[in-house]
C-alpha cells in the first residue's frame, strides 16, 4: 500500500484521508491543500488501487482496515484524525473497529454505516465479474458523471472529465476486488455508536449516492456527530468543494486535539 504525504508535521494529529471507488488518494489533493499547515496530512491508496492491485487477498474491507493500520504504524503514526468518502468511509469504520487505537476523531464523508441491501450486493457482484471478463473498467466508467452533482456537470463539466480519467487509470483487477470487498461488509453501525471521540458527517446537498438522508442516519447513530452539508455538491464533495470540506475536517482535528 502507498502513503502519500501532504505534509509531514505540524503539532496537531495527523489527518488521514481514505479515498473513494473507483479512485484514489487524488481525490482528495484539493482538501489537503487547503486544509491548515499545524499538522501533517496523509493519504493512503487503498488495496486495489494501480500498484496496489496484485497478490491481493480474499476480497474484504477488514483487509484494507488491516492495511491502513499496518501503514500507518510503519510510518510512526499511532493516533490520527481518519477521514474516508464513499468506500473511504467503510473502509475507516472498518478500521475504527479493528483498531481503534488509531482513531482520534472521525470523519464520515458521503458514505454511510448500513451493509448494502440484497439488490446493491448483486449488483456489485455483477459489475466484479463484468470489469474481470472484459479486462477493462467500461462497467463503471459512467460513475464519471453519476459520482458528481447536477450543478458540478452543468457549470464546471471539467470535473467530471478529471473523475474520468481517474476512474480510466484504475486496474480491472483491483476495481472488481474492491466490489467485492464492499458487498461483503457487515453494518457497522454499531461501531459508530460506540465511538466516544468527534465525528463529522459530511454530505453534498446533490448526493444521489448516499444521500443526506443516509448521513442523518449517521449523525442519530452518533449523537456527538456535527453534520455539515456541503451545498451544491454530489458524491464527490471533496472533489466538488473541497474548501468546505477543508473546514469541516479542520474543525473536526481541532476538537480532537483538544479531547
Amino acid at each position: 500500500m502507498s502513503l502519500h504525504t501532504y505534509r509531514a508535521d505540524g503539532p496537531g494529529l495527523p489527518v488521514v484521508l481514505l479515498h473513494g471507488f473507483p479512485l484514489d488518494h487524488r481525490m482528495w489533493d484539493a482538501v489537503a491543500d487547503q486544509l491548515t499547515a499545524d499538522r501533517a496530512v496523509h493519504a493512503v491508496d487503498l488495496p486495489g488501487t494501480p500498484g496496489n492491485a496484485t497478490d491481493l487477498p480474499e476480497p474484504a474491507l477488514e483487509a484494507s482496515a488491516d492495511a491502513v493500520a499496518e501503514v500507518l504504524r510503519a510510518a510512526g503514526i499511532d493516533r490520527a484524525v481518519v477521514a474516508g468518502l464513499s468506500m473511504g468511509g467503510y473502509v475507516a469504520l472498518a478500521l475504527l473497529e479493528r483498531h481503534p487505537d488509531l482513531v482520534a476523531g472521525l470523519a464520515l464523508v458521503d458514505t454511510k454505516s448500513t451493509a448494502d441491501p440484497p439488490e446493491a450486493r448483486a449488483n456489485r457482484l455483477r459489475i466484479a465479474a463484468q470489469v474481470e471478463e472484459s479486462g477493462s473498467v467500461d462497467a463503471v466508467r459512467p460513475m464519471a458523471s453519476s459520482l458528481v452533482g447536477e450543478s458540478t456537470r452543468s457549470s464546471r463539466p471539467a470535473v467530471a472529465v478529471q473523475v474520468g480519467e481517474w476512474i480510466d487509470q484504475q486496474e480491472p483487477a483491483g476495481v472488481a476486488w474492491s466490489q467485492r470487498a464492499m458487498a461483503a461488509r457487515p453494518d457497522r453501525s454499531d461501531v459508530l455508536r460506540a465511538f466516544a471521540g468527534p465525528v463529522v458527517v459530511v454530505v453534498g446537498d446533490e448526493d444521489t449516492v448516499t444521500p443526506v438522508e443516509a448521513a442523518e442516519h449517521l449523525v442519530a447513530t452518533a449523537p456527538q456527530a456535527q453534520l455539515v452539508v456541503v451545498p451544491r455538491a454530489g458524491h464527490l464533495s471533496s472533489v466538488e468543494q473541497p474548501a468546505d470540506v477543508a473546514a469541516a475536517l479542520a474543525n473536526l482535528a481541532q476538537a480532537a486535539d483538544s479531547a
